[in-house]
């Protein structure tokens, strides 16, 4: 039987009793709708996790008996950064919810001149903050216990000129080159994938000069959305752990 999976943003060590209440406890008492006495695996994005007993349960508060420590590491030997286009409300959920269930390591939300989502102020860090918890939950699903760090999003203009590691690529329906052209013996992947309507050609132009080499995916021209899962997925079977 499966082990339900907790995160939880607090230090956790063995033989310790924790409290958790708000939105931990409606996760684990209304969607997990665990028991006294259930059995699950906590983690705190340290890296490995913990075996935990629910000792007690009410409607305000949970007590979790800490257990022995577990260094599971279901972490890709690849270390891909996922640079996205921020595209409309599920569709940028979704993209996160896969991508990192796929493996992806970083993921930075790039304003673009296509891009028609407008985040300032108070709503850039609500969505933020709403992102990390897709993230988080995605990890809770697949088993990762490392959190993809999500940065703050950033404008085309100013993201494209900074140095990045490793093999630089980036999705573009234009080229003649596609993933398994790419040769590469680095770890340290960086993606770069548009918005809804694409790059401009001025940014084309722009990520061809800073390094970025254009690959595509097939015949087909694929949502924002379907082309990140896509294209993950590819470097995985290509480079990474996906069999």
């Amino acid at each position: 039987m499966r082990v339900s999976r907790l995160y939880l943003d607090t230090p956790l060590a063995a033989n310790k009793n924790i409290t958790i209440s708000g939105e931990p406890l409606n996760y684990l008492a209304n969607v997990l709708r665990l028991k006294v006495n259930a059995k699950l695996s906590v983690f705190n994005g340290q890296g490995g996790e913990f075996q935990a007993t629910i000792s007690k349960l009410s409607k305000r508060e949970a007590q979790l008996e800490i257990g022995d420590f577990q260094s599971n590491d279901y972490e890709s030997p690849l270390n891909i950064t996922l640079i996205q286009g921020i595209s409309r409300g599920e569709r940028m959920d979704f993209t996160l919810q896969k991508a990192t269930e796929l493996g992806v390591n970083r993921i930075i939300p790039l304003f673009t001149e296509r891009c028609t989502v407008s985040l300032k102020g108070d709503r850039l860090e609500k969505r933020l903050r709403h992102w990390q918890g897709i993230v988080r939950s995605a990890c809770e699903q697949s088993g990762r216990n490392s959190i993809p760090k999500i940065a703050t999003p950033q404008f085309f203009d100013n993201f494209i000129s900074s140095i990045q590691q490793g093999c630089c690529l980036f999705l573009d329906p234009q080229s003649d080159n596609s993933l398994t052209s790419v040769t590469t013996t680095s770890t340290e992947l960086s993606l770069l994938i548009g918005p809804e309507g694409g790059f401009s050609d001025r940014e084309r132009e722009l990520a061809h000069a800073n390094d970025y080499q254009g690959v595509q995916l097939g015949p087909r021209i694929l949502r924002t959305e379907t082309a990140a899962i896509a294209a993950v997925s590819a470097m995985q079977v290509l480079w990474g752990d996906l069999k």
